[in-house]
């Protein structure tokens, strides 16, 4: 019975497509489908890699982390040559993916994210994930001016007027990796939200927080092949499994013992 659930809730329909193959997979019903608890690791929706979000809504890893650099992700190829959406990861694996990392940076914001396939287009805060923009410290260099708005024309729409702190941000990010708290991982570790690593970068000199990242390395392939980011590739720390942040007024360094851990402020 079980077996035949789980096959009801997951029907896969495969279907040919240009960047390899298509996956459609059943949600669960609105009545069952009422947080992360009821999301299959698979995710669901239509046009999916169900590859993907399993490596996405990994709960745990026991790995030791082995200490890399933003420059060492940056440096990782993307595309991925001949890697297609629905192939295996075994090449990313090669890679590095599913490794478990610890990097320094500086975060500069913690966003909530949306509704996504890997999360069955759960859509409150505690079934999202939150995106974190991380950056080098030379990174911080970049500054903007403000810009004003314009009006729409004939063949161009109109353009928002933007803060200095606006046009900074956008100019640094450009310059990122991105780093994910995943709705799975808060199961086990509920303190893992962006509104509170939010709330510590606001606070921070420059609203740029020292932080050590420790989770897994992975290729958001989906973006890779579509839908391109604003950040230097895609290569993410996704899931995150542990957030530390220097404490004002201290130098951390990235095997210094000073870091405070995110799950163990009040």
């Amino acid at each position: 019975m079980k077996r035949i659930l789980i096959a009801t809730l997951l029907l896969i329909f495969v279907s040919s497509s240009a960047l390899g193959q298509k996956v459609k997979i059943k949600c669960p019903p609105p009545s069952k489908l009422k947080d992360i608890t009821a999301c299959p690791d698979t995710g669901c929706g239509g046009s999916i890699d169900p590859k993907l979000n399993e490596q996405k809504n990994i709960r745990s890893d026991d790995q030791k982390p082995v200490a890399k650099t933003l420059k060492d992700l940056k440096e990782l190829p993307d595309p991925v040559p001949d890697y297609k959406i629905g192939d295996t990861r075994e090449k990313l694996k090669t890679l590095g993916e599913g490794e478990k990392i610890t990097v320094v940076a500086f975060a500069l914001v913690a966003r909530k994210g949306g509704k996504e396939s890997c999360n069955c287009g759960l859509s409150k805060a505690q079934d999202t994930d939150n995106h974190i923009v991380l950056v080098e410290e030379e990174t911080l260099s970049i500054t903007a001016r403000a810009t004003r708005a314009k009006a729409a024309t004939a063949t161009k729409k109109a353009v928002k007027a933007k803060s200095a702190q606006q046009n900074t941000l956008d100019r640094r990010e450009e310059q990122s990796i991105t780093a994910e708290f995943t709705p799975h991982v808060r199961l086990d570790h509920p303190k893992l939200a962006g509104t509170r690593l939010q709330s510590l970068i606001a606070a921070a000199p420059k609203q740029a927080l020292p932080v050590r990242v420790t989770g897994l390395l992975l290729f958001d392939s989906q973006h890779s092949l579509g839908g391109h980011l604003k950040r230097v590739n895609n290569w993410e720390i996704h899931p995150v499994m542990k957030m530390e942040f220097c404490p004002e007024n201290e130098t951390c360094t990235a095997d210094s013992g000073n870091w405070k851990d995110l799950e163990d402020q009040p």
